[in-house]
């Protein structure tokens, strides 16, 4: 009995010393993979930004686009137009080519809709970029958005200094993202301009990461301009998707046309103006270039502001010719 008493002890310690040993594999295996899986300041803000659309589906009430349907309403029917238009959004996953759905019609007033109520027509648009739309206004019963891709929607706004291309989003902001597809139709963008440039001064980094310690602005980092092109009508827009203002945002100030491209993360600001799109990464040292421009001290409502000497013009262009 004294030996088996004897042995059983270091059988204990061995079996607790296994399970620590295991314990310590795990946690190092843990950390690791957490170093290695952990995505850089860089990858976040693209992440944050590949994927701000992701949670939205907004649509235009009385408003209807035309297209060719890929499912008729009259047999697929939703109780909401958020859920119609994920049925669009799951045609257009980006895996298997393009999308196979890019515009959503619902009808979701029980008294004005009748035996139509809740049909979700799903449509293919010949040209996303200029969608076929049969009418709007208050006579019309049904609410419509659209739905882009990942490498679709991605226009060009084209300066003196360099292009930048933004990627629109129709699925957070609709009415706005109609507004610049208009501008593309028309193919020009007078009035359009940049006259206001501030940079990132001493408060945030080449990142657009806010130092501590540091004022919030001035400067502002943003470079704000207008959108009011001559000949073509601009009615202000109702606040749609806000939120937080990142690097690269793209949104209005109010009911535009007046907007800004954000060169930092404004936390700060809160979840205040409509942001309809973003300026690629890649093209952002171009907005920084706009924002090193001459200026000269101006003062908006006791704000301390820099107004560019020379304006910088502006207009949008499409990148691929659609193949008919």
């Amino acid at each position: 009995m004294g030996r088996r008493q004897i042995d059983s002890k270091p059988k204990r310690w061995v079996t607790l010393i296994y399970l620590l040993m295991g314990l310590f594999s795990c946690w190092f295996v843990y950390m690791l993979f957490s170093v290695m899986l952990r995505p850089n300041e860089d990858s976040k803000l693209s992440m944050g930004l590949e994927g701000s659309d992701g949670g939205c589906c907004r649509g235009i009430e009385g408003f209807e686009l035309w297209g060719t349907a890929v499912k008729w309403g009259s047999d697929f029917k939703f109780n909401s137009s958020v859920e119609c238009c994920n049925a669009c959004k799951e045609m257009c996953d980006g895996k298997d080519g393009p999308c196979l759905c890019d515009s959503w019609v619902f009808c979701g007033n029980v008294e004005r809709c009748g035996s139509k109520f809740g049909e979700c027509w799903l449509k293919k648009q010949k040209d996303h970029l200029a969608p076929d739309w049969q009418e709007a206004g208050d006579n019309t019963i049904w609410t419509s958005g659209l739905v882009f891709g990942k490498s679709e929607a991605i226009v060009k706004m084209e300066t003196k200094y360099g292009t930048l291309h933004i990627k629109l989003l129709p699925e957070c902001a609709p009415r706005s993202v109609m507004y610049i597809l208009e501008l593309l139709a028309v193919r020009h963008c007078v009035g359009c301009q940049f006259y206001r440039a501030e940079g990132r001064g001493q408060s945030w980094d080449t990142k657009g990461n806010h130092l501590n310690l540091a004022s919030f602005g001035p400067p502002f980092a943003l470079i704000q301009g207008t959108l009011a092109a001559e000949g073509v009508a601009f009615k202000k827009i109702p606040l749609e998707e806000c939120p937080i203002i990142q690097r690269g945002s793209v949104a209005w100030i109010g009911s535009g046309p007046e907007f800004f491209i954000s060169l930092a993360n404004h936390e700060e600001w809160k979840k205040t103006y409509t942001v309809f799109g973003y300026v690629l990464p890649e093209d952002l040292e171009i907005a920084e270039k706009i924002a090193t421009l001459p200026t000269v001290p101006d003062v908006w409502n006791n704000i301390n502001v820099s107004v560019l000497e020379k304006p910088v013009s502006f207009l949008f262009r499409r990148i691929n010719k659609v193949t008919k």
